[in-house]
């Protein structure tokens, strides 16, 4: 199934002027403006599975693949993915070339200042059902004059700390006013299934180790475990435990790549009791037992992965 995506596009040529600029060299860039982030990337890159933060990706040259469960997401310059919870996905970069690399950005999205911002602009409160945490869309001439002045700002250092705030608070309304205002306020708004979700996913990102008992987590959240499972796959397109199984694997991947655990000890400190399940799961969702897809990702670290491939954000 490939997810549903508006086909206008903004024009990205002003803002892809700015970060060929900026970014000499391909990676993943933090800056000095809270939240936003820089990519470039002249090559394209093998599915990676991340973890996906709330955030607007926006790319300004070349094209960009995610997968959500069954669900196949694809967006490039003048298009951005807005992701509005913590989503395990498979995504890589499928359009760069050195005369032409990937240029893109990302901004972190905040609940609260959501929230604040739809109750300042008086906006009306949302009823309908939970919608998906994953969107592509187009970006109107608005909202993308908006994110070239944040860009910008990274011209002139001084100008941040007063001037980054308020350009953020126009890209946010701009959302929260635009066709995504709604999937935006549902998921923030305190009560509204949407909100009950996102909860359900902080709760599994923190305890994702622990045994998974449907009945309890609906109870906490003051749902019924059949309402429970049908909003949280709506939201995520995925079930809870499928949630969880992608949270554990992913962590244990980590834990074997970087602290060097071997695989039962991994599989144990992510709640796996049973070394052997562990393997077949992992096998499944990766392609390769551990040891055989560790000693490959080394591989590809030291020689050939760029830093942005690795990021666990949209852009």
């Amino acid at each position: 199934m490939t997810g549903t995506a508006s086909l206008a596009y903004a024009d990205a040529a002003p803002l892809a002027a700015i970060l060929a600029r900026l970014n000499a060299a391909d990676g993943l860039y933090t800056t000095a403006i809270a939240g936003l982030k820089l990519f470039r990337c002249s090559t394209p890159t093998e599915p990676t599975h991340c973890l996906y933060e709330p955030s607007l990706a926006v790319i300004a040259q070349g094209a960009k693949r995610v997968e959500l469960g069954e669900e196949v997401y694809e967006y490039r310059a003048g298009q951005a993915l807005l992701t509005s919870l913590d989503l395990p996905v498979i995504s890589h970069i499928s359009q760069a070339s050195v005369e032409r690399p990937y240029l893109g950005i990302a901004l972190t999205l905040d609940s609260r200042t959501i929230m604040q911002l739809a109750v300042e602009a008086d906006l009306p409160p949302v009823r309908e059902a939970a919608p998906r945490g994953l969107r592509v869309g187009g970006v109107s001439d608005a909202l993308m004059d908006a994110l070239v002045r944040l860009v910008r700002l990274l011209d002139e250092p001084a100008a941040v700390p007063l001037l980054a705030p308020l350009i953020q608070k126009e890209i946010l309304l701009r959302l929260l006013i635009g066709p995504d205002g709604a999937r935006l306020r549902q998921l923030a708004a305190t009560g509204s299934r949407g909100h009950q979700v996102a909860r359900a996913v902080a709760w599994l990102k923190q305890n994702f180790a622990q045994t998974l008992r449907i009945d309890e987590l609906a109870s906490r959240l003051h749902m019924s475990p059949s309402s429970f499972r049908l909003h949280f796959r709506a939201v995520t397109g995925m079930a809870p435990l499928q949630y969880q199984k992608q949270l554990r694997l992913q962590e244990a991947r980590w834990l074997m790549l970087n602290s060097h655990l071997d695989a039962a000890t991994a599989a144990m400190r992510v709640g796996y009791e049973s070394p052997s399940q562990f393997s077949r799961e992992y096998s499944r969702v990766f392609g390769a037992p551990p040891a055989r897809d560790i000693a490959r990702l080394r591989k590809q670290t030291f020689t050939t992965q760029s830093p942005a491939e690795s990021a666990t954000h949209a852009a």
